[in-house]
């Protein structure tokens, strides 16, 4: 690409965005916007439909953490039960989570019931050290769990000082819990028993995408930091008989020791007979295969197919797995953000070549527009067949980002395949 071409796709890109962020504070209801690639015959075609599920922004609170899973066919005519967590943050602190909350949908989204405090998911009091701490379940990911008919939801633990204050180092654990959909409760968050206490003193799940195999073991990455050492981060076999997830046992530690903290916020998915996992670091995201989803090959930068690096840092990139595609969603630098903290919004989407593993820059699609929050902390919910939904909310820190516009909105962008995803049931 020349200098006069690339010149000409940043003030397209850049009047996109524009356009974006006027179409949502002008109407921020439901926003539906074509996409790129619904013109091109070779790939997936979808639509975008953006919508708020909720919000929250009172100078002292917001929502963070917005994650959703389905019951099939619970929902109105069929449809499923749409079941929703977020986290409360306390803006005065530092991923300070005081509680648990839900919402849920039977219409797809037309309307949501009002946030309600999840009291089996509140934080509880433990023994740490011999002092009384206050520790949060958070980072909560509920996924469909089909071998058990269960909606199984995974995530890690925070163990706080007495103030509620995130000190290191500290335990971590992976918790989980289970959903009774007849009494439209969770039962209360349990840790996942992990087999060597030392090396997994700092371990979860939290805000990792797993993978569920056809017979019903779970794929569960989570990081972990020995002691002295940079993060690390694995995946776990795991059984579950939709009550309890037992560790079974995990594969290739990936490590890297430079000055970073390391590794974490992985997510797995399966494409094409191969597995796919993407990783967070404090400089730049990381991609790496499988054959088994255990045995992973060496991590590798994310670039785009042009050779020049994604630009996401210091965040999550999940993915969004269509039959015919593979998309990764993610945040990067370069896009008119450098106000927004880490670079965390605009919401990107693009299709990935699954042989070189990077992205493919003409596919690259704004999912939620940038309003001065952060968008880094989010989910994907295979919804149906025809719809894939990608829930975040507007992280309202640091002070003043409101002036950009945000609000505190919890988004729910709607991906709507006009080809039929046949990896979902």
């Amino acid at each position: 690409m020349n200098l006069a071409e690339s010149k000409k796709k940043s003030i397209k890109a850049i009047e996109r965005r524009t356009f974006l962020r006027t179409s949502l504070i002008g109407s921020i209801s439901l926003v539906s916007i074509p996409s790129f690639l619904s013109c091109r015959k070779k790939e997936p075609r979808y639509l975008l439909d953006l919508n708020v599920a909720a919000k929250l922004f009172d100078g002292e609170k917001c929502w963070c953490h917005p994650r959703a899973g389905i019951i099939p066919g619970d929902g109105e005519q069929g449809n499923p039960r749409v079941v929703m967590t977020m986290n409360s943050l306390d803006l005065a602190g530092s991923d300070v989570y005081r509680g648990m909350f839900g919402l849920i949908t039977n219409n797809l989204g037309k309307s949501w019931t009002d946030p309600a405090e999840l009291q089996t998911l509140a934080p509880r009091f433990e023994i740490i050290t011999g002092i009384n701490r206050p520790v949060a379940a958070s980072d909560f990911w509920p996924k469909w769990h089909a071998a058990s008919s269960s909606l199984l939801g995974t995530g890690h633990t925070v163990a706080y000082t007495p103030d509620w204050k995130v000190t290191n180092p500290r335990p971590r654990h992976t918790s989980f819990s289970v959903y009774d959909a007849k009494l439209e409760k969770w039962a209360d968050w349990r840790k996942l028993k992990m087999p060597d206490d030392e090396k997994f003193y700092n371990s979860g799940a939290g805000s990792m995408q797993r993978f569920d195999l056809e017979d019903g073991t779970i794929l569960l990455p989570i990081s972990f930091r020995p002691p002295g050492k940079n993060s690390r981060v694995t995946v776990c076999r795991c059984s579950f008989n939709g009550k309890s997830v037992e560790y079974q046992n995990h594969g290739t530690e990936l490590e890297l020791n430079d000055e970073t903290r390391g590794l974490g916020e992985t997510s797995l998915t399966r494409f094409n007979g191969e597995y796919f996992m993407t990783i967070r670091n404090d400089k730049k995201g990381f991609v790496t295969r499988s054959k088994d989803g255990l045995h992973f090959e060496q991590i590798q930068p994310w670039t785009f197919d042009d050779g020049i690096e994604l630009g996401n840092y210091n965040t999550q990139q999940h993915w969004v797995t269509h039959s015919e595609g593979l998309f990764l969603i993610y945040t990067r630098r370069g896009a008119d953000n450098d106000h927004v903290f880490r670079h965390r919004a605009p919401l990107f989407m693009a299709r990935v070549d699954t042989k070189t593993l990077q992205v493919i820059r003409g596919t690259e699609e704004i999912l939620v527009p940038e309003r001065g929050a952060r968008l880094g902390n989010f989910g994907i919910t295979d919804i149906n067949k025809n719809e894939t939904w990608v829930t975040v909310a507007e992280w309202m820190q640091p002070r003043g980002v409101e002036k950009y516009g945000s609000d505190g909105s919890v988004f729910v962008a709607k991906i709507r395949w006009t080809k039929p995803n046949r990896l979902v049931n």
